[in-house]
């Protein structure tokens, strides 16, 4: 569904340049491609032949660079952009990216994507040494350790920091001389390189955003690898060899885009091999397949194919309503659904529905679309999840953090079938769900995280590690 309404949101999305006359107007592109990966603030820096200048503030991108001055003064041959909607630090300008670092010898600026697990004990010892920070923002942390490390060389400091760090992360930094993209050693976040015809180099969380400024792709950032892009060129490097990926499963899911590649899956078909597999695992009748718009749209054809049933458009999406996910209470982001959604009556009347959506956070969306298609006609609503039932934190960089959000971590199908109005409900299999994005790899769970639905975290939770397992002991109710 719709990111406002569901209340699931990825932390934010990068995108940088290195060498061309137009740097930040790509930049701005390609920020416009990954818009869907963070609507709360953006932001762009850009480098003049070492001269680093951004324009940063909170809102869409569109508003952002509203006045065409803010984008025109960012000229240079090199530029980093972020979009960000935060799981770490209050909504804030001074949290708003790229941050830029001035120092009596040197300058430069940062982009991140994911959130540090140890960022509160790294916080703590920092000060204690007199870091002063700007925002509350965990991604400032790393710029912290590269200038306080001893190490005698840039390299070296860099390397020294990213060693530190834990958690999901996916950095750009910008120095007067070059452009460094980094990943985390489970690569939990995406990040992609991508050149286009005059050579210049791009880095961007999705491969979406390559197709609207021309560039090609050349392949995905590693886990544990730092990419250095200069005026000579590519450069590929490691800070850590103790890697493993896994890369976060919501990204095929729900959070990237249906065009963009993620380590050699495209996810429109991941999502349609999805459908399929889940239609498999259905053990129901019905007449058609409805697809809740527009992330299980993909899903909703795979059912349809596999089952033979009709694909129909009983749901329709209102594309110009106000954004929802920042409305302060919980009955106007109840209301927000009907304000995007409208059930087709002349679809639905009398007809037994196999609803497909992409999955249940807190059970809201999910009834009141249920709601939506019996109050259309619908004789019947069998809600199909195409993915495994969410009832564990993400720590890595979405913003779930504890498990009395999730309905699934609090009730059984059966319950969850009953607070959701549904006739019934059907989630999709963890194997079916490694086995349908169909990466190639040795590593476990197919190289994805999945720890969302089997809470078995890939990496240790650090400083989150007292709550969660406190929390496992906590139940609620979402009964009304």
């Amino acid at each position: 569904m719709t990111y406002e309404v569901k209340s699931l949101n990825e932390e934010c999305g990068v995108f940088g340049i290195w060498g061309h006359p137009d740097a930040a107007k790509l930049t701005y592109f390609g920020l416009h491609s990954l818009q869907h990966r963070g609507q709360e603030g953006a932001g762009i820096l850009s480098n003049d032949q070492g001269k680093l200048k951004r324009h940063r503030d909170m809102g869409l991108l569109s508003e952002v660079f509203k006045n065409p001055a803010n984008l025109d003064k960012l000229i240079g041959t090199g530029a980093i952009g972020h979009v960000r909607y935060a799981t770490a630090g209050e909504a804030s300008v001074d949290n708003i990216q790229p941050f830029l670092f001035r120092f009596h010898d040197m300058q430069f600026g940062l982009a991140h994507n994911g959130n540090l697990t140890n960022a509160e004990s790294l916080k703590q010892e920092l000060e204690q040494r007199g870091a002063i920070f700007s925002s509350t923002s965990d991604s400032e942390i790393l710029a912290h350790l590269i200038r306080r490390s001893h190490n005698p060389n840039l390299m070296g400091k860099i390397k020294e920091a990213l060693s530190l760090v834990k958690g999901g992360f996916a950095y750009l930094l910008m120095f007067e001389d070059k452009l460094i993209a980094a990943l985390d050693p489970n690569g939990f976040r995406p990040l992609s390189i991508g050149k286009m015809a005059n050579g210049a180099v791009v880095i961007s969380s999705e491969t979406c955003a390559f197709e609207v400024i021309g560039a090609e792709w050349i392949r995905d950032v590693k886990p544990g690898e730092i990419v250095i892009i200069d005026d000579n060129g590519i450069q590929y490097d490691s800070y850590t060899n103790d890697t493993q990926l896994a890369i976060c499963s919501m990204e095929y899911i729900y959070f990237a885009r249906p065009d963009s590649n993620i380590h050699g899956v495209n996810v429109h078909t991941a999502r349609k091999r999805m459908g399929a597999q889940l239609a498999r695992e259905f053990k129901h009748e019905a007449d058609i397949v409805v697809g809740v718009p527009n992330s299980s749209l993909s899903a909703a054809m795979g059912f349809a194919e596999e089952s033979g049933l009709p694909n129909e458009m009983g749901l329709i999406k209102n594309q110009y309503t106000q954004r929802t996910f920042i409305q302060p209470t919980q009955e106007l982001r109840e209301q927000g659904v009907r304000m995007k959604l409208s059930a087709v009556s002349g679809v639905v009347k009398g007809k037994r529905v196999v609803m497909i959506d992409d999955s249940i956070v807190r059970g809201t969306t999910s009834r009141r679309i249920v709601q939506l298609l019996k109050e259309a006609g619908a004789s019947e609503v069998h809600v199909a999840i195409g993915s495994p039932a969410l009832a564990y934190p993400c720590f890595y960089g979405i913003d779930i953090q504890t498990r009395q959000e999730l309905i699934a971590a609090n009730h059984t199908v059966e319950e969850t079938r009953q607070i959701i109005g549904a006739d019934s409900l059907t989630y999709l299999s963890i194997d079916g769900l490694i086995d349908s994005i169909g990466i190639e790899t040795d590593a476990p769970n197919g190289g994805l995280c999945v720890a969302y639905f089997d809470g078995k975290y890939p990496t240790p939770l650090y400083d989150y590690e007292e709550d969660y397992r406190r929390s496992l002991d906590d139940k609620i109710s979402f009964y009304k």
